[in-house]
């Protein structure tokens, strides 16, 4: 027997005992005496394989009499259709009960369709582990093939060994990392069959969420890991440590400074230290920054309300700039504090990697933060040079008034 075509549970059949062979299902069902269950549509029966040809099979249906299979209803896949032959059990959808040859019309696709899809159904209530080659790769993912149907086993499904880390996130180099598993066996699990769409999804995360789910259990919050740097991407760093764990520090938790690129820190293969601030379910999220002093806890011992500083823009925003004061503490100069007069972008102010004087008009320890003025710290330059004008002013008329009263008509004094 073809073992394409097992683990079917065919409907139970009651031989029936004939003086004569029966031309049609009619002349069965009607013979004196007799009772049997009328096949109905889509039951699926077992049978001898009598007779095979290019474009019909016929099969011995015990108690029923002839069935035939042909056209469309023969294996879509010639693979399994080649390895039958006469004499093996088979089974077959019933398709209709009475042709007009008084035969039986059977069907393999969709017996073989039913049979495969119910399979699936079995090792998705199971959460049965499978092994399964990969056949291609695109952009989303990698294309498997279980019980001869084609599923698919996105990205976001793959174990942290096989997650592809590109920096910059191209859909390219993704797809270049993806196709060197073509070929190689994955251990997966399927996570949707649905044969009414015929789809299939697979997981190999899934299929290693036991295993996860133990180690996360030897875990703990607050704890510090070592490890090896696996990725860097424009929103954090992945960090690989332990048993074959890996969790995210998020570009937040790099630094207690403001960070624009995580390269500008790590880079693949660094060892780096971190700490486990959550877990949840099969993520982990880890922190560089905690394991150091927060240099915000002294910075009212550094600067202070009204202080004036030199600072270097780091960056420039729609609402503002970015400020570096030292190593550790930024600030922000809001684009009202840039200038005196009303301006809509800071680039006609400030420019990127310039140092300029800003005063110092809030600092929050708690939430990180330290606004900056551009236009309060050159307020009193301004001030103290609208003040010495009226005085040279002054100066002068006094001298002149002084020079008349000693001699009205301007003539040097004898």
């Amino acid at each position: 027997m073809s073992e394409e075509v097992t683990n079917i549970n065919p409907v139970p059949l009651t031989p029936v005992a004939v003086s004569s062979p029966a031309k049609t299902m009619g002349d069965l069902v009607g013979a004196k005496g007799q009772s049997v269950r009328l096949l109905q549509p889509n039951d699926v029966i077992e049978g001898t394989i009598l007779s095979k040809g290019k474009n019909e099979v016929y099969i011995d249906i015990p108690g029923y009499g002839l069935g035939v299979v042909r056209g469309r209803e023969l294996y879509d896949d010639e693979r399994i259709l080649s390895k039958m032959k006469v004499g093996d059990q088979v089974f077959a959808l019933v398709v209709d009960q009475e042709n007009k040859d008084g035969n039986v019309e059977l069907s393999f696709r969709k017996a073989g369709h039913e049979r495969v899809w119910s399979g699936l159904k079995e090792l998705l209530d199971k959460r049965e582990v499978v092994e399964t080659k990969i056949l291609e790769a695109n952009k989303g993912g990698l294309m498997v093939e279980i019980n001869n149907v084609l599923g698919f086993l996105p990205v976001s499904q793959l174990a942290t060994s096989h997650y592809p880390r590109v920096e910059d996130g191209d859909k390219n180099k993704i797809l270049s990392i993806l196709q060197g598993f073509v070929g190689e066996t994955f251990a997966v699990r399927v996570i949707t069959a649905d044969p009414e769409e015929e789809k299939l999804i697979v997981s190999e995360k899934a299929a290693q969420e036991e295993q996860t789910k133990k180690k996360l259990s030897e875990l703990s919050v607050g704890v510090t890991v070592e490890g090896t740097v696996t990725g860097v991407v424009d929103f954090g760093v992945f960090v690989k440590f332990g048993e074959e764990l890996e969790g995210l520090v998020h570009i937040s938790e790099l630094a207690w400074q403001r960070i624009d690129d995580p390269k500008s820190l790590v880079k693949v293969g660094d060892k780096v230290k971190a700490q486990i601030i959550s877990l949840d379910n099969d993520r982990i999220s880890l922190s560089m920054k905690r394991l150091q002093k927060d240099p915000w806890a002294d910075v009212v011992k550094k600067y202070q309300v009204g202080q004036v500083v030199s600072g270097k823009v780091t960056k420039i925003m729609p609402f503002g700039a970015f400020v570096e004061l030292d190593d550790d503490i930024h600030g922000l100069a809001h684009l009202g504090e840039l200038s005196s007069t009303e301006v809509t972008d800071p680039k006609e102010v400030v420019t990127e990697g310039e140092s300029y004087r800003f005063k110092i008009i809030s600092i929050e320890p708690e939430s990180h933060r330290l606004g900056l003025s551009l236009k309060a710290a050159s307020e009193p330059a301004k001030a103290l040079a609208d003040s010495a004008a009226p005085a040279e002013e002054k100066n002068e008329t006094n001298s002149a008034s002084e020079a008349a009263t000693a001699n009205p008509e301007g003539q040097p004094k004898t």
